[in-house]
């Protein structure tokens, strides 16, 4: 079987098992406002659907999204997920025989746009407690060169939960303009940092924001991002984009509905999901080899370390997974520290954090005995 049947059928297998809890995607599970659901009954009875949508999003979409991320003069494209949002700008900006700079850990698929358009892909290891477990200004500038064409960093970092500081994006941002690079900041978590400084402010002429709705709103199988650039680099995006036919209509209108009334609603959720990182850690602390190395984390998930329990990530991810609980192996992000830790998504029902807690001494000793599958996604 090729590997994407492999991947598919693996998935599917999850998303067709009965009550599974997701604490392996990163998605929120919480349920949605009453004005979420609302929009998206009112705008599928009301048959919007038979319409497509502005090609670069609803005006008041894009308008509040802005205001969300305190980028007033920012231009915006709403596209088809954050992911999608990536594949674009990566095949706009990337380039054959130029370097692409990441961090390792982060998130593989920018790596894979990247590497097809023919850049060299440079990750800079930072899983490290010496430097933060977050990329220094140090190690990046002695990594940038004339030939650097993009750095991507995502902030905060999936899997890692480190964000950085003001001063810190400010010189980041610095390095990217001393060569001419583009800076793409993925602020796919910056709704569950105490504090988030968008790149944007410092290099407005070549920073890209990519911001999801997957996340913060619980959006994800409704497949809805957007892209926050300069003028100019939206109209090169906006040129010859993978939808050219406008993101779908009844994700933007929940997207709406959540963005007027998220001041109502998105306290809790932060307060719920931290509430949820305190039992896995406190769980995890308890028993002899794991620990949580990055607490609390600035986005919605944990990472939790194995390796001195002598246990491979993959096998407590299977254990789990015959209990119902689908949680995430370190080797998604990294083949470098991927056999360290598992990770642990926290936007989700207290009920599912508390069975993951009261399951993980059974799972680590499971684990243990278990014969891990030859593909794990």
């Amino acid at each position: 079987m090729r590997k994407f049947e492999t991947r598919n059928a693996y998935f599917d297998k999850l998303c067709n098992t009965p009550g599974l809890m997701w604490l392996g995607q990163n998605t929120n599970h919480f349920d949605p406002h009453p004005s979420v659901r609302e929009a998206v009954i009112e705008a599928l009875d009301g048959g919007e659907y038979h319409a497509y949508a502005p090609p670069v999003g609803f005006e008041e979409l894009r308008a509040l999204v802005k205001e969300d991320m305190g980028l007033p003069d920012a231009s915006v494209l709403v596209t088809d997920g954050a992911v999608e949002a990536l594949y674009n700008v990566c095949s706009n900006i990337c380039a054959p025989g130029t370097d692409f700079v990441t961090t390792d850990p982060s998130w593989a698929w920018p790596m894979h746009f990247a590497r097809k358009a023919g850049a060299n892909v440079i990750e800079l290891p930072i899983y490290d407690a010496a430097q933060g477990y977050k990329l220094t200004v140090e190690q990046l500038r002695a990594a940038v060169t004339p030939n650097t064409r993009v750095i991507y960093l995502v902030d905060p970092n999936n899997p890692l939960g480190t964000c950085h500081t003001e001063d810190e994006i400010r010189a980041i941002a610095d390095i990217a303009r001393s060569v001419g690079a583009y800076l793409i900041h993925d602020a796919t978590y910056c709704h569950f940092a105490d504090s988030f400084t968008p790149a944007l402010r410092f290099y407005p002429e070549k920073t890209i924001v990519t911001y999801s709705f997957s996340k913060w709103l619980g959006l994800a199988g409704m497949r809805l991002g957007a892209v926050l650039a300069s003028a100019d680099i939206i109209e090169m995006l906006a040129t010859a984009p993978p939808n050219n036919l406008g993101s779908n209509v009844l994700s933007q209108r929940a997207a709406i509905a959540g963005l007027r009334t998220k001041g109502d609603w998105f306290p809790e959720i932060f307060r719920r999901q931290r509430r949820n990182q305190a039992e896995v850690a406190r769980a995890a602390s308890a028993i002899a080899g794991f620990s949580v190395p990055v607490y609390p984390s600035q986005a919605n998930l944990l990472i939790v370390e194995t390796v001195e329990a002598g246990l491979r990530p993959e096998a407590l991810v299977a254990a789990y997974q015959e209990k119902g609980v689908m949680i995430r192996q370190g080797a998604y992000h990294t083949k470098r520290f991927g056999d360290r830790f598992v990770k642990v998504s926290l936007t989700v029902p207290e009920a599912w954090a508390d069975r993951f807690c009261e399951l993980l001494p059974s799972m680590a000793e499971r684990a243990r005995k278990i014969d891990v599958p030859a593909d794990f996604f």
